[in-house]
């Protein structure tokens, strides 16, 4: 009887380290999904940002060269600074 028993445990035990090894995955996953959700709706936030600025700008109510500035003062990475017409150097 205390076989049994001893291998019932056994038998207990193999299957709580199954299902925790299991809830991590999910865990895991969860985080995974939040975090690329997170990435995504700041994405679409810059997107949206830099849209309506550019809207502002043809329509007048922003200065072109006010957008450059800050663009100038921004951008860092040479590729960045090429897709606005700066200097490859920060000014």
């Amino acid at each position: 009887m205390a076989f049994k028993i001893a291998e019932r445990i056994e038998s207990l035990e193999e299957r709580l380290k199954q299902l925790k090894a299991k809830q991590q995955r999910i865990e895991s996953r969860r985080r995974h999904l939040e975090s690329r959700q997170a990435r995504r709706a700041d994405t679409r936030r810059k997107i949206l940002v830099g849209a309506v600025v550019l809207a502002k700008v043809e329509q007048g109510v922003l200065e072109k060269s006010v957008l450059r500035g800050w663009l100038d003062g921004a951008l860092e990475r040479a590729d960045d600074r090429a897709l606005f017409g700066l200097n490859a150097s920060r000014s």
